[in-house]
């Protein structure tokens, strides 16, 4: 597949794609980047639809379930899967981040012809297998998106539709987050609480809560509980998967309680999910194009 789910939720995720319209929403605990190469894309999203069409880059929170239910027939798009510590580090505007916490989407028009180029280049790197290459495929990667904020953007819905708007991150509580979601990252598996994680970051375990839920919009546990999702969504993925294995591997204490949580996110049991699963045909990933967007 070529949409990054099957992969590890704690890796920067590149593609360069033809994709396959979706026969059902899914999600992943990663900010989705998305840019159209040729064509056009429709999304239904939490809350509100969205179409993307050549040359727009747009941004949005992939740990909402999100449907790609309709699309050109000569759709490219390239992109990648961005794990919430290189999110955070992000420079961008005050309110964005916690906008796109809260399911709001990013688009913007003012792309050029070297964004295909960029995509193609930062999807090789990232594949290559060389650890140099894929770092370097981050930081620009995060450099582009930084950009953004020179141009005029749209934030979708528009502010009237956001209900529950929080303030921006401010200069001190970006890092923590940032330490939040690399402990969080390096630990899901294990069994870990507020205080580890407090303790983790040098601050007291109820400024991390009140940090991370105005900055993201989730609790700790939430986010925890969503990286052990998307984590087993991957194990589901692999042709000799086990549930109560998948379950262990991904920090569930019980089979219960990870059937309980998959159904409330993906709607379907994690057995039916794997059954659907081996059933889907395959994106078919774009090697190398010529394809260039148009300059807005």
């Amino acid at each position: 597949m070529a949409n990054g789910v099957e992969r590890l939720p704690t890796e920067l995720q590149m593609f360069l794609a033809s994709p396959l319209v979706m026969r059902a929403a899914h999600w992943h605990a990663q900010v989705e980047v998305n840019y159209i190469v040729r064509g056009w894309a429709h999304y239904k999203m939490s809350g509100h639809d969205v179409r993307f069409d050549a040359g727009d880059l747009a941004l949005f929170w992939g740990g909402l379930p999100h449907w790609l239910d309709d699309a050109s027939d000569d759709l490219i798009y390239g992109g990648g899967h961005l794990p919430l510590v290189h999110f955070f580090r992000l420079r961008l505007p005050q309110n964005v981040q916690s906008r796109l916490m809260q399911g709001a989407t990013l688009v913007t028009k003012a792309t050029d012809a070297s964004d295909p180029l960029n995509f193609e280049r930062w999807n090789e790197y990232a594949r290559s297998g060389d650890t140099m290459k894929a770092s370097m495929a981050v930081e620009e990667l995060l450099l582009r998106i930084e950009r953004v904020r020179f141009n005029p953007y749209d934030l979708l819905p528009g502010p009237a539709a956001v209900v529950s708007a929080v303030d921006g991150l401010d200069l001190h509580s970006s890092p923590i987050v940032v330490r939040i979601c690399d402990f969080i990252a390096d630990n899901f598996r294990e069994e870990i609480d507020s205080s580890d994680i407090a303790q983790a970051a040098d601050i007291h375990p109820k400024y991390a809560m009140n940090v991370f839920k105005k900055s993201t919009g989730m609790t700790l546990n939430d986010y925890v509980n969503l990286m052990r999702l998307s984590y087993a969504q991957a194990l589901l993925m692999q042709d000799d998967a086990n549930v109560l294995q998948v379950a262990m591997d991904s920090g569930f204490g019980s089979l219960s309680a990870f059937n309980k949580s998959f159904r409330k996110i993906a709607g379907m049991s994690p057995s039916d999910f794997r059954r659907d699963v081996r059933c889907r045909p395959s994106a078919a990933p774009i090697v190398r194009t010529n394809a260039t967007a148009p300059m807005n």
